[in-house]
């Protein structure tokens, strides 16, 4: 019955069939995250950094009433054109959404879900949701973790969203049992920066030993994902000082205009770009094609790991 509600690309369903390294991809970096025509060349240039790094990518959408794993380039391109339009579908979303066929960009939770029902077990995305800032108040507090929680999906990202509480995050994720591995480093990166001034769980030095990690914890079946932090390459790092005060600013600013739940998270970041003179989302773009690299030597190492 399962199979009524996803669509597989054929590409997609053969490598998985064969066993062949596969790299998830979100959505609403496409529908919700910058401006057309950066946003459609962006997602493809990420799924040519997978395929270049030796895996398939596999960028997920709702579409046409189905989770459709694996878009074409015109697929692409009717989100990226759309742009806000387009729904931002988490977990609680998807059957609404898909019951009344509307179409709809993945976030981080409902990527996980649509690439756990297809047997996808890698993905790559900027940075995970998180507890906001004020959460004591709002109980604002992203759905990625949940899913975390509960999810067998590797995320490769660049850390926990900066403009949100990281210590309050690590803490949450501690007590859903969620493992974050350092990839070469033991500090947590900041999203834009390599650094945050928190630590991570594990430093793990090579794809094939994340591999072997995450192979251990799911035999053992130790349910829900794993966080690998993979830093910003140094020389694409924007000024830690400068980042703060723009984010201080922005969330000044939500605030102001009693902006909440799943709208804050896209303000944010869209004041922080204009704030910082579009820097933050060049620093963003890089950060994703890094981790598309990473998690393609990553899922080329995992299919090899008996």
């Amino acid at each position: 019955m399962i199979e009524h509600y996803l669509d597989i690309k054929p590409e997609i369903k053969d490598a998985i069939t064969n066993n062949l390294p596969l790299v998830a991809l979100e959505s609403t970096i496409i529908s919700h995250g910058m401006p057309y025509p950066q946003n459609k060349e962006t997602a493809l240039q990420v799924e040519h950094i997978v395929r270049d790094n030796g895996a398939i990518p596999a960028t997920i959408a709702l579409l046409n009433g189905k989770m459709k794993v694996g878009l074409t380039v015109e697929d692409i391109d009717y989100l990226a054109k759309s742009g806000t339009k387009i729904v931002k579908a988490s977990r609680r979303d998807l059957p609404y959404l898909l019951s009344q066929k509307i179409d709809g960009a993945t976030t981080v939770a409902s990527t996980m879900i649509a690439a756990n029902l297809a047997g996808i077990k890698i993905f790559a995305t900027g940075g995970i949701g998180g507890v906001h800032r004020g959460a004591s108040e709002s109980f604002d507090i992203s759905a990625d973790l949940q899913e975390l929680a509960n999810t067998n999906v590797a995320v490769v990202c660049a850390g926990i969203k900066a403009i949100l509480d990281l210590e309050l995050t690590l803490e949450y994720l501690e007590t859903f049992g969620v493992p974050v591995l350092g990839y070469k480093t033991d500090k947590l990166p900041a999203f834009y920066t390599q650094k945050s001034g928190f630590k991570v769980n594990n430093q793990i030095d090579s794809p094939r030993d994340i591999a072997k990690l995450l192979k251990t914890k799911w035999t053992l079946d130790l349910k829900g994902g794993v966080i690998i932090a993979n830093p910003i390459p140094l020389v694409k790092q924007l000024d830690f000082n400068l980042m703060t005060k723009a984010i201080n600013q922005a969330l000044l600013e939500e605030k102001k205009l009693g902006i909440k739940g799943k709208e804050s998270t896209p303000f944010l970041l869209s004041k922080v770009k204009d704030l910082t003179d579009g820097l933050s989302l060049d620093a963003n773009i890089e950060l994703v094609y890094n981790n598309a690299k990473l998690a393609a030597e990553i899922a080329l190492e995992f299919v090899k790991v008996d």
